[in-house]
């Protein structure tokens, strides 16, 4: 008994009287605001004559409210959206909204002698080569348009606590009212990837997993639309804790460092080293120990094609990459991963998103249920990306072993979600570039990022 008196030492008692007093004043506290409470209650009482007047001022209030679209944003380090003519969750077709003028243009970056020449945006022959492929401008700025909507609407409801399979399906039905879908023509371009923490890419929920967004993730929202076969590929982190905010900040200006860096004839190798130089210049501090942001190495920004969301050439995230050069006319996708793990990723967790090959062999398939979803995903998706989800919303209950078949066989590839070590943190930004004749624009660019 007496060895567990001793170990308290004057200082220990001071501290204990201190706090025992910090209690009874908060409760006092709470006592006095308990005991107040009826007098405010009755404050509705004596003002009854004056409540219709204050009751008419209320309404007035919310007509003008009405008229622009008033936006809260839950997402940290992302830009506020203006206020436009149509509400937030608005499902009124894009190209509706735009029926008598043109779609928004883009972020519009010059040339320099480094990525292309300066002289290219007052050149006649270059501005008539871009009134030539004016359609396929429209028909990808159409699809930014539908984007940057569904991802203002997606950031409104992002909240903690949110499960992940309900925020996809919301987001998704979204974009499906504002591009009009309609089978190959329009409609989502891959599936809604929602990867968190040391998950890096390539996850959305199967039906049945109920995963839960919880306030100190880190998630990675990475969806696409396309209008006739092109592509927006355009992502962002979400964080709710101020802690992982220099994480984000490096992923974020690494790739703006990959958009600017990028130009005709330049080398892809010269992107991923200048991309890596300013992520890794970034540190984070998590629970006192600091971490350098490290690129992750092995996933890359690729170049974009017709219903190809791959189209054969990598933009890497690392100096020592292909020399190959980019090209006139070509779209890609920049995006840049940062992690506080090893900075490398590996297939792990249950599979979620497939895609038919772009090339894929004529196959004589035997069971009766792989020809019925072959028929289906040709139907649906073609080339473009899907997941199960997509095939029990289109009947193919039971799909398993189907499915299974064709990626035995080579006409489907899985793409299993991509993870760091467990326990570390990654993010992931992301924007759809076109090197035009004249300029670069960023076409899927917005308010918030």
């Amino acid at each position: 008994l007496m060895s567990d008196e001793q170990p308290l030492s004057k200082a220990a008692k001071r501290r204990l009287k201190r706090e025992q007093a910090e209690k009874e004043a908060a409760e006092g506290g709470s006592e006095q605001k308990d005991e107040e409470t009826p007098k405010n209650e009755e404050k509705p009482e004596e003002t009854n004559e004056t409540a219709p007047s204050s009751n008419k001022k209320k309404k007035k209030k919310k007509k003008k409210a009405g008229n622009s679209a008033a936006f809260e944003q839950n997402s940290r380090l992302l830009g506020n959206w203006k206020n436009g003519p149509y509400p937030v969750g608005n499902e009124t077709p894009v190209h509706i909204q735009f029926k008598d003028k043109p779609f928004p243009i883009g972020e519009i970056q010059e040339y320099t002698d480094q990525n292309g020449g300066a002289k290219r945006i007052s050149d006649a022959e270059k501005r008539e080569m871009e009134r030539l492929s004016s359609d396929i401008y429209e028909d990808i700025r159409r699809a930014a348009e539908v984007h940057r909507q569904v991802r203002k609407f997606s950031q409104s409801i992002i909240k903690p606590g949110i499960k992940l399979i309900d925020l996809c399906e919301q987001l998704e039905n979204k974009n499906r009212a504002l591009v009009e879908a309609n089978g190959l023509k329009a409609g989502i371009a891959f599936p809604t990837g929602c990867s968190l923490n040391h998950v890096a890419a390539h996850y959305t929920p199967n039906n049945g997993d109920f995963t839960v967004l919880g306030k100190d993730d880190v998630m990675k929202v990475d969806f696409g639309t396309q209008v006739n076969g092109r592509i927006i590929d355009c992502a962002w982190t979400v964080s709710f804790n101020p802690k992982y905010d220099p994480l984000l900040e490096a992923v974020k200006d690494a790739t703006n460092t990959g958009i600017k860096t990028a130009g005709i004839d330049v080398r892809l190798c010269d992107v991923g080293e200048a991309i890596q130089e300013v992520m890794e210049s970034y540190e984070v501090e998590l629970d006192g120990k600091t971490y350098q942001v490290k690129p992750i190495r092995n996933l890359n920004g690729h170049s974009i094609g017709p219903y190809q969301i791959h189209a054969g050439k990598s933009v890497p995230i690392v100096k020592g990459g292909e020399a190959t050069r980019m090209e006139e006319g070509e779209f890609f996708a920049i995006e840049t991963f940062g992690s506080t793990g090893k900075g490398y990723v590996n297939e792990d967790m249950e599979c979620s998103h497939y895609m038919k090959k772009y090339t894929a062999p004529h196959v004589p398939l035997r069971m009766k249920r792989s020809k019925e979803l072959l028929k289906f995903i040709n139907q649906e998706f073609d080339t473009l990306a899907f997941c199960r989800r997509w095939l029990d919303r289109g009947g193919q209950d039971r799909h398993l072993m189907s499915l299974k078949n064709l990626c035995d066989v080579g006409i489907v590839d899985a793409y299993p979600p991509l993870c760091d070590i467990k326990g570390c943190y990654t993010a992931q930004y992301e924007h759809t570039i076109c090197l035009r004749p004249t300029c670069k624009e960023v076409i899927s660019r917005g308010d918030d990022y």
